[in-house]
């Protein structure tokens, strides 16, 4: 994949979509001015019944009232009823997190892979979007600045910590073995969060999602077992990174619930910013330990290299942007929709990256991924489906 190639699609998708750093657009609304007509409550043309006399026009105002509600379409317009900005999302989403996994994945081999430098790499990537959120920040009618509280950044050490984690153990593990194989271990982060939310955080999982566990569990052995790039690392970083990404989750929950701080950041781009920003300062001593005494191997390597350099800084901007987007996407949608989305995507990168990096597509293996991101997607939805009942 030329690098040429990436930097044309992240300078569309840039230039396509305002989730980039822009306030998303709001919620379309039409307004009918009010008449002299209108303010007597009674339509202009009386309807009549077969005798020829008037009817009472209580129906021409219900219809009226409708048609009126249903002009007011959420993100779209009342024509159509068609939310441009959500199709936007989802598209750009979809882009960014396979064009991140392709070069990610160039950038590690490039720089020796798991041997290599993969925290280093992590943390650079992190450091990449920061220096696309702070010029978000200074660029003129781009983005405002969040008016957040060092007691507030205090609180968002937890969250900070566990993003920085997650994202430096999934990069390893995507070093390690093969992308497919890792997005199927990633698939299995519910369980993770189910166990988390029930024995630390003390909120109970219903029975129904428990029972769809061993589901999502079972195809992830299913696919392991024809695996023909399996390493016990990938395996054990993956989950790793599942334990993470299910603190997080837990994490940010408690944070959102501090008085003010939703308008103190200002916006959902503020909030992964200042995420990312307090992400990268906390990788950079993890990577200096583990990687800092062969750090001047990677900087020739970086000049001389434009394999790692390319994909290293376009894998940071994918990064930074998918996440913000699928931010913005789901917040915009409703618990079903996010499910079959997640699901969505799980396969289009399992499968595209796999046919893009010659890795094994066998006929188990793809069996085992069917199961277990199926198994996410009921353990997902369960409880609305029993709620129907």
């Amino acid at each position: 994949m030329k690098f040429t190639c990436s930097a044309a699609i992240i300078a569309l998708s840039l230039g396509a979509t305002s989730a980039f750093g822009l306030n998303p657009t709001k919620t379309a609304t039409s307004t009918i001015r009010s008449t002299p007509f209108a303010a007597r409550n009674k339509a202009m043309v009386q309807p009549i019944n077969l005798d020829g006399q008037r009817m009472k026009n209580d129906f021409a105002l219900s219809s009226g009232a409708s048609s009126d509600s249903s002009l007011s379409t959420r993100g779209g317009s009342s024509a159509s009823g068609i939310d441009i900005p959500l199709i936007l999302y989802f598209l750009f989403w979809y882009v960014g997190n396979y064009f991140y996994n392709i070069t990610n994945k160039l950038a590690l081999k490039a720089a020796g892979g798991s041997t290599g430098f993969p925290m280093t790499i992590s943390t650079l990537q992190l450091g990449v979007g920061c220096i696309y959120a702070l010029f978000m920040w200074v660029a003129p009618d781009a983005r405002s600045t969040p008016n957040v509280t060092v007691d507030d950044i205090v609180k968002m050490l937890p969250v900070a910590f566990c993003f920085a984690g997650a994202h430096s153990a999934s990069v390893f593990a995507l070093s390690a073995g093969a992308v497919s194989f890792g997005q199927i271990v990633k698939a299995a982060e519910p369980a993770f969060a189910a166990v988390l939310s029930q024995f630390v955080y003390k909120k109970n999982i219903s029975k129904a999602k428990w029972m769809c566990l061993p589901i999502v569990i079972g195809g992830v052995i299913l696919a392991s077992v024809k695996e023909l790039d399996f390493a016990v690392s990938a395996l054990v970083a993956a989950c790793i990174a599942n334990l993470f990404a299910a603190f997080k989750g837990n994490e940010n929950k408690k944070l959102m619930e501090t008085d003010g701080l939703k308008d103190r950041m200002g916006s959902v781009g503020n909030q992964f910013a200042l995420t990312t920003i307090l992400g990268f300062l906390i990788s950079i001593p993890v990577a200096l330990a583990k990687e800092g005494a062969k750090a001047s191997q990677f900087v020739e390597l970086f000049k001389t290299n434009p394999i790692l350099s390319a994909n290293l800084i376009a894998s940071g901007l994918w990064f930074y942007g998918y996440n913000e987007l699928s931010t913005m996407t789901l917040k915009k949608t409703g618990a079903v929709t996010q499910s079959v989305a997640n699901t969505a995507k799980r396969v289009i990168v399992i499968v595209g990256v796999a046919i893009v990096l010659g890795e094994s597509l066998d006929p188990i293996k793809l069996l085992g991924c069917g199961i277990g991101i199926g198994g996410v997607f009921l353990y997902s939805i369960i409880d609305q489906l029993l709620a129907k009942k």
